[in-house]
Formats: C-alpha cells, structure tokens, sequence
C-alpha cells in the first residue's frame, strides 16, 4: 500500500469504515452480555461479526481464552484493514495511531519478563494490530531479557529511548521509567509533522486532549497511591493541561488537580465525573469519565471533518470500547463479580 505523501482517498476510507461502525455492540448489548456466563457470550459472539474468529479458534480454546483471543484477531482484523484500504497522507495519519498496538505490546513483553510471566501468558495480551509484523512479535515473546528486547527492536521508534531509559529501570527496579520511554517516544510521532489545515488542526487538539487525559490520570492515580514519586516522571508532553513543573508542583495534592481539571477547557465534560470522584474516593468512575469524554470528542471531530483522519480515529476508539468492554464482561463474569459491578468497567456514552 502506498504511503507517499501524495494522493489520499477519505472518501473511500469514511465509507467502508461508517458501514463497520453500523455492526458496533450497542450499550443494550452490553447489558444482555452481563447476565451471561463466557460459554453463553462466545455463543452471543459468534452470531455477530465475531463468527469467523469465534469458529476459526473454538476447537482449541474455550471459555474466557476464546474469548480473548477472538476479540485480539477480530480487533486486529479490522485495523489492518483500515491500512489496506487507506493511500498516501491518510495511510501514514492512521498507521502513525495505531503505532498505540505496538507500544501496547512492548509494555506487555516487558512486564511478562519483568514478573516472569508465562509466555502464553502474554500473548494472550498482545494486540497484533500496530505495525510489528508476527515475526517480530514471536521473537519479543521468545525474549530472556530485558536487554535483547531492545536490541530485537533496533529498527523500531522504541529501540533508542528504551536504551536511555535503561540505566534508570536497573538503578529502580521499576518498570516505570521503561514504560514511560516507549508512551513518550509514540506520543511524540505522533504530533510530529502533522499537515496543515484545519482538519488536522483540529485532529492535533484532539491528540492534545489524549496526551492530557493521560496525565490526569497518571497523576490522580499517583495522588491517591501516596507514593512517593515525582508526577513529572509519568508526564507525557504535547498537551496543555498541564506543564512538567506544574504537575511536579501540584501532583501530590488531589485537591489542586481537581482544581486544575475544572478549570481546564475539560472542566464541562468532566465536572460531574469529578463530583463523583470526590464523593467516592474513587477512580474508576473517573477514568471511565475520560474515556467517555474522549469517544464523544472524537465523534464531534468526525462530524465536523467528515473527509479526514478524524472519523477513522473516532471508529478505532469505538472498536477498541467494544473489545475491552466484551472482555471486561467475560472476566469479571469468571471472577464471580456482580452485574453491578462489572458495570461499572463498562465504558458506556
């Protein structure tokens, strides 16, 4: 497929991607999935779109395994062939995002070797949906070593910040600085030369708000652990809700970030899910609240900007809701929580 800056072709992409959005679980689906069990789901699943990987894997798993696993190949699917289907500017817009999957596999190799986690383990977490091909990916989960990661990834945007990040990760013993390489290192190709004009002006606002709502979480989480961490050392930049030193100024006061947050251009979206948090003492409700505020924003942008990226990235935010609300059903079902509870995992506008 071509990725020249050249010819593009929205018209196409919009269309293919409006006719996948129309077959998108509804929020009554979700309701009728919690009053089943994982046997009683995967059979819900393979009447839907879901069929295909639900009869290609069910010979060799069962359960909730199946269910993982369809929903990975079935999410991979499709962001493939978001990629086959997209030419030129519009190609590279949608490949640099869904660079997230890649990220997202590197931070699971790296924290299955960091616990010594079972190498099916953390293929069943893997989402082979970036631009790693399988090979790739075979060989990171075959990886001894945090060290022969980085090197597996030499070609990749990942290779040479993890490699700075190194010396850190062995003086803490933590994951953190290691994660936090590879989050920074896609948000920043992410942002970087992006065209011009008024669509992509408006996509780059929307990246703003991702990078900041990624912030206010790692910061409030970090707030309400008590840790003894700077917040500045999670702190992704390119948003403009808050700066490096500001947020090591305020982080550890739960208080001054819900002020911040309130008074941000977020504050309207999100001012009952910060009543709630307050009220609560919990995050959940307000993690949940920026991922609803992200969807809804990222449909506005699709609206608005109907021959863009915008649409495509706000039907990769559906599906994604899609696949981790069916997953966060099947588990909480196996764990034995109530339909109130796994509820509140849901995402639902």
């Amino acid at each position: 497929m071509s990725t020249s800056p050249g010819s593009s072709n929205p018209e196409y992409v919009t269309t293919r991607v409006r006719s996948r959005r129309s077959v998108l679980f509804s929020d009554e689906d979700y309701r009728k999935l919690i009053r089943m069990g994982p046997s009683e789901i995967a059979r819900f699943m393979e009447e839907s779109e879901y069929e295909r990987e639900i009869n290609a894997l069910g010979a060799r798993h069962s359960g909730v395994d199946l269910i993982e696993y369809a929903l990975n190949r079935n999410l991979a699917k499709h962001f493939n062939d978001l990629l086959d289907w997209a030419d030129g500017r519009l190609y590279d817009l949608i490949a640099r995002y869904l660079r997230k999957f890649d990220a997202w596999n590197v931070k699971t190799v790296l924290r299955g070797i960091y616990s010594d986690a079972d190498r099916e383990e953390v293929e069943t977490d893997l989402i082979r949906a970036g631009e790693m091909d399988e090979r790739l990916l075979d060989r990171l989960l075959d990886a001894g070593s945090i060290e022969e990661v980085i090197d597996l990834l030499d070609r990749t945007i990942f290779a040479d910040p993890l490699r700075g990040a190194l010396e850190e990760y062995e003086e803490s013993g933590v994951l953190v600085p290691l994660e936090n390489a590879v989050d920074r290192v896609f948000y920043e190709q992410l942002l970087s030369d992006l065209p011009g004009g008024e669509a992509n002006q408006t996509y780059r606002e929307f990246l703003e708000a991702e990078i900041d709502f990624r912030n206010a979480r790692n910061a409030l989480r970090l707030a309400r652990s008590g840790a003894d961490v700077d917040p500045s050392e999670y702190y992704i930049a390119g948003g403009q809700l808050f700066g490096a030193s500001q947020l090591s100024a305020i982080g550890g006061n739960v208080e001054e970030l819900v002020a911040t947050i309130r008074d941000s251009t977020y504050g309207d979206d999100l001012d009952s899910a910060l009543d709630e948090f307050e009220e609560a003492d919990s995050l959940i409700s307000f993690e949940r609240a920026l991922d609803v505020a992200l969807l809804e924003y990222s449909d506005r942008l699709g609206f608005i900007h109907p021959l863009s990226v915008a649409p495509v990235i706000s039907y990769i935010l559906a599906k994604e809701r899609e696949v981790d609300n069916i997953r966060a059903i099947a588990r909480g079902r196996e764990a034995g929580l109530s339909e109130e509870e796994i509820e509140e995992e849901l995402v639902i506008l």
